[in-house]
């Protein structure tokens, strides 16, 4: 695949980012690619980390390296994340895991724009986190 250009911006006059995120991702060149939402799936089709919310993220996040891997990409080609929990009192949570990873996938301290969303629940009862992406390839 062709590699794309990706860039991500906070525009002067923005409010500040609430979280480890630019308010805009984009692509110059290439190809976008949606990947789907990544659960905590263990290599065998079980459930990883069941009732644990820092082991399921950091295999959402594994799975998704592995989807961008497969496709010729790493974290760098992330135009975009979208994030689903289950549960609002796991938001704080969500913040800390982030700010342990992100700098070692994401060097330069900028990172691509996110969603956070609260639904009711995911495919299965047990997953406690989903992330999707938009890539530039």
């Amino acid at each position: 695949m062709a590699k794309a250009k990706v860039w991500y911006e906070n525009p002067k006059g923005a409010a500040p980012a609430q979280g480890l995120y630019s308010h805009v991702g984009g692509v110059s060149g290439g190809t976008l690619l949606f990947i789907a939402g990544q659960l905590a799936v263990g290599s065998k089709g079980e459930v990883v980390g069941k009732g644990d919310f820092a082991v399921q993220f950091r295999q959402v996040f594994k799975n998704l390296g592995d989807v961008l891997k497969g496709t010729g990409c790493d974290y760098g080609a992330v135009i975009k994340f979208t994030t689903y929990l289950v549960h609002s009192q796991d938001i704080e949570l969500f913040m800390a895991e982030r700010a342990r990873l992100f700098p070692k996938l994401f060097k330069g301290g900028v990172f691509p724009p996110n969603t956070l969303l609260i639904v009711d629940r995911l495919v299965k009862e047990e997953f406690l986190i989903e992330v999707e992406a938009v890539v530039g390839a």
